[in-house]
């Protein structure tokens, strides 16, 4: 398998008190990308898949906030996992 068919996996925090705009907190290929996701997994964080974006944010160094240019797509995964938690979320 060569690299450019390894899976890759990023991992992004956002936390408004800290930071005006999410950061990248983890990010690796292979085996590193296979525990990325297995970790969100295991603590119930929703994983969206994205390839292109993805590429796009292994470029970034962990620690460091997305820059302006991918607010629009990162927005978007957001929104799509505050709508998969809001639809999980029991009614009562």
């Amino acid at each position: 398998m060569t690299d450019n068919q390894r899976k890759s996996a990023v991992a992004l925090k956002y936390d408004q008190a800290a930071a005006s705009s999410p950061k990248v907190i983890a990010k690796g290929m292979g085996a590193t990308a296979e525990e990325i996701i297995e970790s969100a997994r295991q603590n119930q964080v929703q994983i969206q898949e994205d390839a292109s974006l993805v590429q796009l944010l292994s470029k970034l160094e962990i620690n460091q906030e997305i820059p302006p240019d991918l607010y629009q797509a990162v927005a978007e995964v957001f929104a799509f996992i505050y709508q998969l938690d809001q639809a999980s979320e029991p009614k009562g």
